[in-house]
């Protein structure tokens, strides 16, 4: 009879993979404190590092924030503690032009003191599914803000003015010095929100341009794109308390 083949024939030690994760996976998870954990981050078959995040996630040492996406914080008497709408928003939503919207912009600037129930987050592209405590607002065509890079303060800035008549809740006047400190200070690059206001809508442009005026940089509001003459003249009255 002809030598058969041997199937049994072990593999060299250098050239297995192993099927299951490290034994240190485990205490690196259990070690671990405010951070997110995926089955790519584990060394080992997906579906075994899967297996373990589940296994974690049932005995209530991690917590399920989606398919694939877990969280390992801090204990509570009520169990694992969520992470902030902060973290999970940059987590979740990725790139530059990314900051808070609505309610949510105002309250980051102290505009107002309510807190929305939900923290809502402009992004510049297709909005991700709304998840916990977070709602995702899609700012598509204001394409300028992640092409120039702006910060979450600068998204903020150009949020309220945009929602300027529906999300202020300190007195008008006051709110428009406020906005000026702001322009004037560190967190923002008032060059940058000129670059961006060009994918933004004529109310927003209209009321920036006279923010910067305001603010002390009325070379630079020049540079932002005129809107048109209805829109100016009903921005112009919304800011007659400026005069």
């Amino acid at each position: 009879m002809g030598n058969s083949t041997n199937t049994n024939t072990k593999m060299p030690k250098e050239c297995r993979r192993s099927s299951s994760p490290s034994p240190s996976a485990r205490q690196r998870i259990l070690t671990s404190r405010n951070r997110f954990w995926t089955p790519e981050q584990l060394t080992g078959a997906s579906s075994t590092a899967q297996h373990l995040l589940t296994e974690l996630c049932r005995t209530g040492e991690l917590r399920r924030i989606r398919k694939g996406l877990y969280w390992r914080g801090t204990m509570t008497p009520l169990g694992m503690a969520p992470p902030t709408p902060e973290m999970l928003s940059k987590k979740l939503a990725r790139g530059f032009g990314i900051g808070p919207a609505g309610m949510s912009a105002a309250h980051q600037l102290r505009l107002s003191t309510q807190i929305p129930r939900k923290a809502l987050v402009a992004v510049p592209y297709r909005a991700p599914k709304d998840i916990g405590s977070i709602r995702f607002l899609s700012r598509a065509a204001r394409t300028g803000r992640s092409k120039v890079r702006l910060n979450e303060i600068e998204v903020a800035v150009l949020e309220t003015l945009d929602g300027w008549d529906s999300v202020i809740e300190i007195p008008l006047s006051e709110a428009w010095e406020r906005l000026q400190r702001i322009i004037r200070s560190d967190a923002i690059r008032p060059d940058r929100l000129a670059m961006a206001a060009i994918t933004e809508p004529g109310s927003v442009r209209a009321r920036l341009r006279s923010l910067l005026s305001d603010s002390g940089f009325p070379e630079l509001a020049q540079t932002v794109r005129q809107a048109d003459s209805r829109t100016v003249k009903t921005v112009v009255a919304s800011l007659a308390f400026a005069a």
